[in-house]
């Protein structure tokens, strides 16, 4: 079986990191599906037994974006709201998550040293993200480590070097899934 990866990014297009991990990804067809929420769903109207019959088709599931605001972009949230429903994914029967391998990767507009107790951030990186650790946790899933990628500042232009650290990204991205997904 597959690994589905749910990519939520409002601007693709303007995503060097994320365009450049999709194809990537999309060079596997055999291993990775990938779904665009904002490609899927311009509108915002997300057709919830679609969704829930393509985790339902994969052994393991991603949730790939940008990192805003110490969150997950609007339609992502909207996701979990929608998709993630009682006696489906949570509850007595909800089930559907039960073993199933589930994680995250995602990007930060700022470096590594800002998530740390003394950087601009004040807290280490488990600690923002941890409501999606905490989410799978609930839903029954096998969470798996995140993968995390501080990118580029995108005020300073894209240069050789940022090219060189997009794509050590994303050799390291794909290792990561080989080894948390199979």
């Amino acid at each position: 079986m597959k690994t589905l990866i749910i990519a939520a990014h409002p601007h693709i297009d303007q995503s060097t990191v994320h365009k450049t991990w999709l194809a990537a990804l999309r060079q596997h067809p055999e291993r990775y599906t990938v779904h665009e929420l904002y490609r899927t769903y311009p509108d915002g109207r997300i057709d919830v037994a679609r969704e829930q019959a393509q985790i339902e088709a994969h052994d393991g599931v991603v949730w790939q974006f940008p990192v805003y605001w110490f969150n997950c972009p609007p339609l992502l949230k909207q996701w979990f709201d929608d998709v993630l429903t009682y006696g489906w994914a949570y509850g007595s029967t909800g089930k559907a998550f039960a073993g199933r391998k589930l994680g995250i990767a995602v990007s930060l507009g700022a470096p590594a040293a800002d998530y740390q107790h003394d950087g601009d951030v004040g807290h280490p990186l488990p600690a923002v993200l941890l409501p999606f650790e905490l989410t799978a946790r609930y839903i029954g899933a096998d969470y798996r480590p995140y993968y995390a990628f501080h990118t580029i500042d995108s005020n300073a232009g894209y240069d050789d070097a940022a090219a060189r650290q997009v794509a050590q990204s994303t050799t390291d991205y794909l290792a990561h899934l080989a080894h948390y997904y199979g």
